[in-house]
């Protein structure tokens, strides 16, 4: 009986910090925690939502995510959401030092890419850095080329990266701890699905299966059924 109260004390503390991640990444700006803590239940559990995004979690009602931003690309040129227009982009954010979830996330990003076979010729992956300190253009032009080579990285300055992640409610954190000589970067981890007009039509939590990533993207581009590795 002590087993089972434990593991359900567990299981109820992973849930309540499952609703709290979503809850700051989907609140709006200004909105307190309390105010979105009732759409991250709404997420989960499902209620007024909106249309659902395919192998993804439910953006709440009225939500929009993503939007303009001005940033840098790896080679140096100045980008913004004009230059993807008309097409979609698979997007996360994250920082080349990241030593474990970015590059999981990146590798699937990237098998999700090759699964959806000549549709992802309508997808641009995107990785924006949340660590403009240290990701350059040079940087992260060596970072994205070991993940795939159409996969984008874009950085900026401290302003640019700021207004973008706002956008699109990505929390991130510097974090020094005294037994490190360099620091780490505290972020969310969610795979962004964007549409023609620059607004988040689907969104991934960490982890998800690259196939039913990829199945997802399939049925909001209406490019049918993905191909079978």
């Amino acid at each position: 009986m002590l087993r089972i109260i434990r593991l359900s004390a567990l299981v109820l503390v992973l849930l309540l910090g499952g609703v709290w991640a979503i809850a700051w990444v989907l609140r709006a700006p200004g909105q307190s925690m309390a105010e979105a803590l009732p759409a991250a239940f709404t997420t989960l559990f499902g209620g007024q939502t909106g249309l659902p995004s395919a192998g993804g979690v439910q953006l709440a009602q009225g939500l929009s995510l993503g939007g303009p931003f001005s940033l840098t690309d790896q080679a140096g040129r100045a980008v913004t959401e004009r230059d993807y227009a008309g097409g979609w982009m698979l997007v996360y954010f994250g920082y080349t030092y990241c030593p474990d979830v970015c590059p999981t996330e990146l590798g699937t990003m990237a098998t999700v890419i090759d699964a959806l076979g000549p549709a992802a010729a309508k997808v641009t992956p995107v990785f924006i850095s949340v660590d403009p300190q240290r990701d350059t253009p040079a940087a992260l032009a060596d970072y994205v080329a070991r993940f795939h080579p159409r996969l984008q990285g874009l950085t900026g300055t401290p302003e640019q990266v700021a207004e973008v992640a706002r956008r699109y409610r990505v929390y991130y954190a510097k974090v020094q701890r005294p037994d490190m000589t360099d620091y780490l970067m505290d972020h969310s981890s969610f795979l962004y699905l964007v549409g023609p007009d620059a607004k988040v039509r689907a969104l991934y939590r960490p982890e998800t299966r690259p196939e039913d990533i990829a199945a997802g993207i399939a049925a909001q581009i209406g490019a049918g059924r993905p191909a079978q590795g």
